[in-house]
């Protein structure tokens, strides 16, 4: 699944990109929960919810593989400034370690 969306996510033309699987900080199972950085020019202008519409746009028929998905979008400006992405939000439901 991760390649899938790896795959999926090129058609941004990423100058970065990491998909990062975090399914184990929940409990639906495997390959269920991924966090996506990407970094693309083709975000410039775009608000977050635009950003987020060209990345499900990508997907397609991925988005429903699995349960969620943690995006965080910039241009290579915004990356350049911050180079790192924060944390997933912790899981309010039905996570392991709750």
């Amino acid at each position: 699944m991760q390649q899938q969306i790896e795959q999926a996510l090129a058609a941004l033309s990423p100058v970065f990109f990491e998909v990062t699987d975090e399914s184990h900080q929940h409990s639906r199972g495997q390959q269920t929960h991924f966090k996506a950085v990407v970094v693309s020019q083709q975000f410039g202008g775009l608000n977050p919810v635009k950003r987020h519409q060209k990345v499900y746009a990508c997907l397609g028929d991925l988005m429903q593989c699995f349960h969620a998905l943690a995006l965080h979008t910039y241009t290579p400006e915004e990356w350049q400034q911050r180079e790192i992405a924060p944390n997933s939000p912790r899981c309010l439901g039905g996570s392991q370690f709750d």
